[in-house]
């Protein structure tokens, strides 16, 4: 069958599984090409359009990046006519193939080439549109600040107040929309604060940005904050300003793009995720989901170089955590992720690496985009990536169709709580679910967005120290109804006692979160016994099984329930890529009837396990599980 057939049946399939009855009402939009993407990068120069789309086709690649940045470029910032045309022929090319393709463009960087040789540059045809520091310095780098700034090259970073700047911006979004390109790729669009020397700013404060921020708060950003003092009022604003700014200008170029080309998907790529960086940047994956189609995260957080081949079993459930939080964040939009897998690293086989990366993406319900060292491009190994993307291509149901709760365990993410508390909260956030995911108890990560509509037993808020009005009612009928709330760390609820309510003043996920740093292989679940004994639901799906695997459980819209597993167990960062298995790992789902149940082992072959009936459920042993696997029952 042609790709472009199997598409289309695929978009069919899934709108009338849409229609179907579904055990919770979702207003998830519907599934798209954005959904099923294996991603490869390309650069794209204009006459190479075939060529590409050949090579993509050749590795199994479903969702074709091309690079031909056209406002990050001060030259094509001005004069984009031969870069569109280069646009608009790789869209035709892969059309043709069934594929579809997307086009880079930066958010508020811009790169004038030789800038040391030429009159004109973006900084010195119009200074006042750049971002700046409280002490007045421009965001203006050279070569060598990063990686991709080349010696004599002038980098800047523009601010998203300079009106004319903004104007033509979304003149050239709605001129890279014409070509009928599929999607618009904005790679970090933030507030600089992650060069050296800019980390602590808070910028900009150029005269755009201030004068913007005077008018929705009347505040002045250069005098009435206390930066970087999260008890200060104003301060607080300007946090909130700052993220709003982007989440506003994500937006708008949504909206000019689909002006001009309806179907037209917008993807921004930030690496920010739950943790603080969000924060600083402005660009908060939390914000951004409900303006945008998809996000793509170069997820990293912390210290470290970030690649597969290095990750800790730690770091890997930490990942895990992340992931699953842009999951809930999406609300059925797709989620993918640029990670890197290896960079030269002696001691690790970068097949492995990659296929860890992979497999770990992929049960959490993410897209895989491989990629080498810190590139966008290429592969570390060309077969490996193939056979993973057609693996993928074969199972893409099993991990893209919406995941829906079963009994779950409610874990409470707030926004404002990690905007003005990261550190606490995110050790808090963290822990918890690492708890739930080692204990193999289901779980639901909660929203402001998606409070009221939560149908589990309990609802845990991890250190939540920020509620707004809307969240307090919501919390209050969710305890009236007999749900049980588990409160831990701080208390900003302001509800009464009751038996249904629950409180740790010294919260678990932080205890054990500190637990899992001093040790990770001493570390155990069962030391936090009292709150796990606290808690009511998870109990339809039982998994028994070791701490080093990592478990999410779902239902499809078609009532079949899911267990992913991704196993952890033996991998050391910079030693050793390959798990040790796990044996005997036992399933018990409390059902009606016996039903059917199916094994898929990553990049293995699909196969029926049969399973003892005890009572009113089925108890189901597995084979080993390597790197991951998938269990699916149905009735």
């Amino acid at each position: 069958m042609k790709r472009k057939d199997r598409v289309a049946i695929v978009l069919l399939s899934l709108g009338a599984l849409a229609l179907s009855a579904a055990p919770e009402k979702q207003d998830w939009p519907r599934q798209n090409w954005t959904h099923y993407v294996r991603i490869g990068a390309y650069g794209l120069r204009g006459g190479d359009g075939a060529k590409i789309v050949s090579a993509a086709e050749a590795s199994d690649v479903f969702g074709i990046e091309v690079d031909n940045d056209i406002p990050g470029r001060y030259e094509s910032f001005l004069h984009p006519e031969e870069k569109l045309t280069a646009i608009r022929d790789v869209a035709a090319e892969a059309h043709r193939a069934g594929n579809f393709a997307f086009v880079y463009i930066a958010g508020t960087e811009c790169i004038t080439a030789h800038a040391d040789q030429t009159a004109h540059t973006l900084a010195k045809d119009h200074p006042d549109w750049l971002q700046r520091k409280s002490t007045g310095e421009p965001a203006i780098f050279g070569g060598g600040t990063a990686f991709w700034i080349t010696p004599g090259d002038e980098d800047v970073w523009v601010s998203p107040y300079a009106a004319e700047w903004r104007k033509i911006y979304m003149e050239r979004v709605r001129q890279i929309a014409a070509t009928g390109i599929d999607g618009i790729y904005v790679d970090i669009p933030y507030w600089m604060t992650h060069f050296e020397g800019w980390e602590n700013t808070w910028a900009s404060f150029d005269d755009g940005t201030v004068a913007a921020f005077k008018q929705r708060t009347g505040l002045d950003a250069k005098h009435d904050l206390k930066l970087g003092d999260f008890s200060d009022p104003g301060f607080r604003q300007w946090v909130d300003f700052r993220i709003q700014t982007f989440t506003d200008f994500l937006r708008e170029i949504d909206q000019n793009a689909k002006s001009v080309n309806p179907k037209i998907k917008t993807i921004p790529e930030i690496y920010p995720g739950i943790e603080e960086e969000a924060v600083r940047v402005g660009a908060d994956v939390y914000s951004l989901y409900p303006v945008v189609d998809a996000v793509a995260h170069e997820y990293e957080f912390g210290n470290g170089d970030h690649m597969a081949s290095s990750r800790t079993p730690l770091d890997w459930f930490r990942y895990q955590v992340g992931m699953h939080s842009f999951r809930a964040f999406a609300q059925g939009k797709a989620t993918w992720i640029l990670n890197y897998s290896w960079d030269g690293d002696k001691k690790v086989d970068a097949r492995e690496a990659m296929m860890n990366l992979a497999m770990s993406e992929l049960v959490a319900g993410a897209n895989f985009w491989d990629a080498p060292g810190h590139s966008m491009a290429g592969s570390n190994d060309q077969p490996t990536r193939k056979k993973i993307f057609s693996w993928i291509e074969e199972h893409e149901k099993t991990f893209y169709l919406p995941r829906l709760p079963v009994d779950p365990i409610g874990v409470y993410f707030s926004p404002q709580t990690r905007n003005f508390y990261a550190d606490d909260f995110i050790a808090s956030y963290r822990g918890i679910l690492i708890l739930l995911m080692q204990q193999h108890l289901e779980f639901q990560i909660v929203t402001p967005r998606t409070l009221a509509e939560f149908r589990g037993q309990t609802l845990v808020l991890p250190d939540v120290r920020v509620l707004g009005d809307d969240e307090k009612a919501a919390l209050r009928a969710f305890a009236a109804a007999g749900s049980r709330l588990v409160i831990t760390g701080k208390d900003a609820t302001g509800l009464g006692g009751s038996n249904e309510i629950i409180r740790f003043p010294v919260c678990p996920g932080k205890t054990y979160n500190a637990a899992l740093e001093k040790d990770f292989d001493s570390a155990s679940p069962d030391s936090e016994h009292a709150f796990l004994r606290a808690l009511k639901g998870g109990s339809t799906v039982m998994i028994d099984a070791g701490p080093q695997l990592a478990t999410s459980i779902a239902r499809t819209a078609d009532g079949r329930i899911q267990c992913f597993f991704a196993n952890f167990a033996g991998l050391r960062g910079g030693v050793n890529p390959v798990q040790t298995p796990q044996n005997g790992v036992t399933i018990t789902v409390h059902s009606k009837t016996a039903g059917k149940a199916y094994f898929l082992p990553f990049l293995g072959t699909e196969q029926m396990v049969n399973g003892s009936r005890r009572q009113d459920a089925t108890v189901f042993t597995l084979p080993p599980i390597t790197k991951g696997a998938v269990f699916s029952f149905e009735q």
